[in-house]
């Protein structure tokens, strides 16, 4: 193993965590830059460090290290209403990597070369990415809400503030988990996490270490 990539690993999971304390709630729902540190985490590093870093990060919140947003740790955190959004980060930082490696080597360049044109071609991809964590947290989240008014009727004043008052219940809890975090992932999370790579690709290069 390549312990150079081990510690970037590390790191990359580290930030995860202080990116999660950037956050406000949308009632039971914490709205963190998670989504930043997993994008960067996918565009440092290859499928398989991108994997071991959520790993990484996941066992850090499991150990009850304060990883999670609110400065939270512990198993509970984990198999709670939101548990579902980290266990997503495993396949989302992967797919990250997988794709956008697969789009730079097309383009002929690396991270610290990218332009706006590729920032928007990134942006792109980490939506697909971010796919898989929008599945499971809305799963788990499902799970828990049809066993809870308090939830079921958050995710109800939520799309009725919307306008969408004739949802089936499924709908409705998608909507709440899932569709109202879009714009941040996107246009701030994603965009974030690029440039923070770019940067930091560029610094990493400069003390002599490559980015695969």
């Amino acid at each position: 193993m390549d312990y150079m990539k081990l510690m970037l690993s590390t790191l990359t999971a580290v930030l995860t965590g202080l990116f999660a304390q950037l956050r406000f709630s949308v009632g039971p729902i914490p709205y963190t830059m998670q989504n930043a540190g997993v994008v960067m985490t996918g565009l440092l590093l290859s499928p398989k460090y991108s994997l071991i870093s959520m790993v990484i990060y996941i066992l850090l919140i499991a150990l009850g290290l304060p990883m999670a947003s609110g400065f939270r740790g512990g198993i509970p955190v984990l198999v709670g209403h939101t548990g579902g959004y980290i266990l997503g980060f495993l396949p989302s930082a992967a797919i990250m990597s997988y794709l956008s490696r697969r789009y730079l080597r097309l383009r002929g360049i690396d991270i610290y070369e990218i332009k706006l044109r590729d920032v928007v071609a990134l942006i792109s991809i980490s939506l697909m990415a971010t796919m898989p964590t929008y599945l499971l947290g809305f799963l788990v989240f499902a799970y828990y809400a049809l066993g809870s008014n308090e939830l079921l009727s958050w995710a109800r004043n939520i799309t009725y503030s919307m306008g969408l008052c004739s949802l089936d219940i499924l709908a409705m809890l998608f909507i709440a988990s899932v569709v109202i975090f879009v714009p941040q992932d996107i246009f701030m999370d994603s965009l974030i996490g690029i440039m923070l790579s770019k940067e930091l690709a560029n610094l990493l290069r400069s003390q002599g270490v490559k980015i695969d």
